[in-house]
């Protein structure tokens, strides 16, 4: 997920927090994350730095827009050798509208291709880095050649503090030439389906879940030979609860990529799991202390058994401060280690700080 995705997630799910805050939210800021690697891997070390910039915009009772993008400085030491990369992401422009308000959302997204195409080869080691579910670069991808999704999303009461929802969304993505002097890349199309849950029960808790199931078509790459990704199926679960005068929120997701066709470039089987846990403490009416820890764990291969791409430890805090009736801060320091599996089925740490700064206005 790019910065403009993620910042528009944050801001919407879909349109209502916006609806709720105000009518209209920017938010932008700044996150640099490096990880340094021991012997054993070409990679010495990895660093990204983002800027992600989003607006939006509610406009009347149903509407809600929303743009989002993102510069981004990211490098890599590669034995000794510095590939680096930086410009704009790929640009999101979202319409959010209430069909049936509170029962039914339509969405339509259009990506703009403002990110990076057609780049030199040399680059291919550091985007594929960057893109790694285990070590959760703030911006996975730098670009594509743009493309438009739409879909709908459903909520129903199920008793009286229950609620269920569902949705579903098409994507397609506009050809493109992803390195310089190559072939033309034309993306599958993509199917997504959405099915959730939450609601509260004893004590105060309250339970959020969720399962996504994905699939995609072949990409077609310089008019020939085809690209295969298997599908994927996301499961996700919270729970959070009064703890004294704090909050504690524990968390789980697993991504499961499912063996692909046989194809030119088949993407292997993948399976990847995160836990994790989040305290907010109020330390004062203006400022909340928010420690948390979280641990991820990634397998893969093509083979009958996957083996262990790597596993990583992160914690730290993010301190939120409010600025103003209008105005929120965020500050976030944190630290992961942790290792991955080398091509000789070595051990190779891994350790590396995430430091980031981002502000909220409402109107």
């Amino acid at each position: 997920m790019t910065p403009a995705r993620w910042l528009l997630g944050l801001a919407v799910l879909p349109g209502v927090l916006a609806a709720q805050a105000g009518t209209t939210v920017a938010r932008s800021g700044a996150f640099f994350e490096s990880y340094s690697f021991g012997t054993g891997l070409a990679f010495r070390r990895i660093s990204e730095f983002t800027i992600p910039i989003s607006v939006t915009q509610r406009v009347g009772d149903r509407l809600t827009i929303d743009v989002g993008t993102a510069f981004v400085r990211a490098s890599a030491d590669i034995g000794g050798t510095m590939v680096d990369h930086s410009g704009l992401v790929d640009t999101d422009l979202r319409a959010t509208i209430g069909v049936v308000p509170g029962r039914l959302v339509f969405n339509i997204v259009g990506t703009i291709p403002t990110g990076a195409t057609a780049v030199p080869d040399t680059t291919i080691p550091l985007f594929g880095a960057t893109a790694t579910d285990l070590l959760g670069f703030t911006t996975p991808s730098f670009g594509s050649g743009g493309g438009v999704s739409a879909g709908f999303a459903s909520a129903f009461k199920m008793g009286s503090d229950w609620a269920i929802g569902a949705g579903a969304s098409y994507r397609y993505g506009a050809s493109y030439m992803p390195l310089k002097g190559g072939g033309t890349l034309t993306p599958g199309g993509e199917i997504r389906a959405r099915f959730g849950i939450e609601g509260p029960f004893g004590g105060g808790k309250y339970f959020r879940g969720a399962l996504v199931y994905t699939t995609t078509g072949q990409n077609e790459i310089g008019g020939g030979g085809q690209s295969t990704i298997g599908d994927r199926i996301l499961a996700y679960g919270a729970t959070s609860m009064p703890l004294g005068r704090s909050h504690l929120s524990i968390y789980g997701w697993e991504m499961r990529r499912l063996g692909a066709q046989p194809g030119t470039v088949p993407v292997p089987r993948g399976n990847v799991l995160a836990l994790g846990a989040r305290l907010e403490r109020p330390l004062s009416p203006t400022a909340t202390l928010v420690p948390l820890v979280e641990f991820r764990h990634e397998l893969t291969g093509p083979g009958a058994k996957m083996e262990l791409l790597g596993y990583l430890f992160r914690t730290g805090t993010d301190l939120r401060y409010r600025l103003s009736d209008r105005a929120m801060g965020v500050l976030q320091a944190q630290f992961a280690f942790g290792a991955l599996q080398s091509p000789d089925q070595k051990r190779v740490s891994i350790l590396g700080p995430r430091i980031g700064a981002l502000i909220e206005w409402t109107r």
